[in-house]
């Protein structure tokens, strides 16, 4: 399979999604760009570890991390392998010892899998070239949405880092039933996302 590596270009809300985000890959030595569409626990567990946000427990990915590392094992590389049906596949290549095993995975849990391991992110040279796209001169990386949403320009990834953050903050204040700070939280979400 001829690879190419990727790396994260953008993260962003795409409005009309409902709750979905777009994680745009950027080709390291090209200009193509693939866009995935994500959940948000996926979107929020990649921004907050880009960001180096420490949430007080520790996520999904975060804990797998652990685990790999405390059996003795290393992410040494995140392919995005397939694409069918409208839907991305993955495999997380992992090394244990002198054993190497690959582990199917969903794009987006292997990517915030990557970012905790610091490990690259390959995809499939035939996927870039069925679904990926090259961003018009004009655009910069926080205006590129989906090639199909190209009207709707998605929030720019600090935006979403803050409302990340809001969430986080609105999720702590309920577990301490502080709540009205919780309220004022959610008002704020609620500006900054644009909900009435």
């Amino acid at each position: 399979m001829d690879k190419i590596q990727l790396e994260i270009s953008a993260l962003s809300a795409t409005p009309t999604s409902g709750g979905a985000y777009a994680l745009i890959l950027k080709e390291v030595n090209g200009s193509r760009r693939l866009p995935i569409i994500i959940g948000a626990f996926e979107a929020q567990a990649i921004a907050l570890e880009l960001e180096g946000i420490k949430p007080p427990r520790p996520l999904t990915h975060d804990l797998t991390k652990k685990i790999v590392e405390a059996l003795g094992g290393q992410l040494v590389e995140v392919v995005i392998d397939e694409l069918r049906d409208n839907t991305f596949f993955a495999k997380m290549i992992f090394e244990l010892s002198s054993l190497s095993q690959e582990i199917d995975a969903r794009p987006s849990d292997a990517i915030a899998m990557s970012v905790r391991f610091r490990c690259p992110i390959f995809a499939n040279a035939r996927i870039l070239d069925e679904a990926g796209f090259i961003p018009n001169a004009d655009e910069d990386e926080s205006s590129i949405g989906l090639p199909i949403e190209k009207k709707q320009a998605p929030k720019k990834i600090t935006r979403e880092n803050k409302i990340v953050q809001l969430q986080t903050q609105l999720r702590e204040a309920l577990e301490k039933e502080d709540y009205e700070r919780a309220a004022k939280l959610r008002d704020e979400l609620k500006r900054m996302t644009g909900e009435n």
